[in-house]
């Protein structure tokens, strides 16, 4: 059942209640200060990162599905909205909500509102887990004793003290002195926000290096570095004390994929990469991700991306010129 407030619901309850309207003039008054700082950081369609961890995504039209590979971090809107896919999970998000994610993991998203008079503005926060470790221990975070598994990626309403800290962070780009100070304390803020909210847990526990999440974050590490060689599952489950069973199950809880198709969909997107980056050919290509059969290759590769491989390097090259 959906209990989602409707817009007049949602009207009457502020009008009904002082704080909570407060609260919500607080939250655009933020929203309308990041529209206007966000710009003046970045002028044209693109990504930058202006401060260490602190990256910035402008975009004057909605864009097609993109291919890539998420990092721990916490993500804000403050215009427009996206859709991020990881294996056969969605998860949309928009100036109301935050995106976090706690794992390296390959997904897929794309920006649905855009326009050249409305662009699209978002911040993304990488998280370093040394330091999420630093800002437990200093707050006296319980460690959870579960070992239940955490999804990489999740959406969440996004309080007003998190995008006050996130305002103020994007408001020392004009002050590098400053930045160089205050930077790294509202970060910790940042982090400790996110750990006091609904997605503390989850945070916590890639940190504290708890529960089953830890295996696969680090089943993840090992397939990351060795996509290119055959997928020995008994191997790295007997590395993790997990018998076969036991690690698909969990690493699909935690990842929303099997083994199989998260060193498929990273075999696929290097693939990608050698072909625009270094000119490969789809047959080199596919050998140097670990292929035998090209044909095989050809096959997997336009179902992941939606086209041949050579056509889809060149529709990406054309896009760019």
């Amino acid at each position: 059942m959906n209990t989602a407030k409707t817009s007049e619901t949602y009207a009457m309850d502020l009008m009904n209640d002082p704080q909570a309207k407060r609260e919500a003039d607080r939250a655009q008054a933020n929203r309308d200060e990041l529209t206007e700082l966000i710009p003046r950081a970045i002028s044209y369609d693109g990504t930058i990162e202006p401060l260490k961890g602190l990256h910035l995504k402008r975009s004057s039209s909605p864009t097609e599905s993109c291919h890539a590979v998420s990092v721990p971090s916490f993500c804000v809107i403050a215009r427009g909205s996206k859709e991020v896919l990881l294996g056969s999970d969605r998860y949309q998000y928009d100036p109301m909500h935050y995106l976090l994610a706690t794992v390296e993991l390959p997904i897929a998203s794309q920006i649905l509102e855009a326009s050249k008079e409305q662009p699209f503005l978002s911040l993304r926060l990488d998280l370093d887990p040394t330091l999420v470790g630093s800002v437990m221990v200093e707050a006296g975070y319980p460690s959870l004793q579960s070992r239940a598994n955490v999804k990489a990626i999740d959406v969440s309403p996004l309080a007003t003290n998190l995008l006050d800290a996130m305002v103020r962070l994007v408001k020392l780009l004009d002050s590098p002195a400053e930045a160089h100070v205050l930077a790294p304390l509202i970060k910790r803020e940042i982090i400790f926000r996110l750990l006091m909210g609904e997605q503390g847990s989850r945070l916590q526990q890639i940190a504290v290096l708890g529960g089953y999440t830890h295996h696969i974050a680090r089943a993840v590490a090992r397939l990351r570095k060795d996509f290119n060689q055959p997928l020995r599952i008994e191997s790295i489950a007997r590395e993790l004390s997990m018998s076969v069973s036991g690690f698909h199950h969990h690493f699909k809880s935690v990842t929303a994929m099997s083994p199989l198709q998260f060193q498929k969909q990273l075999r696929l997107q290097e693939a990608r990469r050698l072909m625009l980056g270094q000119n490969l050919d789809a047959t080199s290509a596919a050998y140097r991700v670990g292929y035998d059969d090209a044909s095989h290759f050809n096959r997997e590769y336009k179902r992941l991306f939606g086209a041949p491989p050579m056509r889809d390097v060149e529709r990406l090259r054309e896009a760019v010129r």
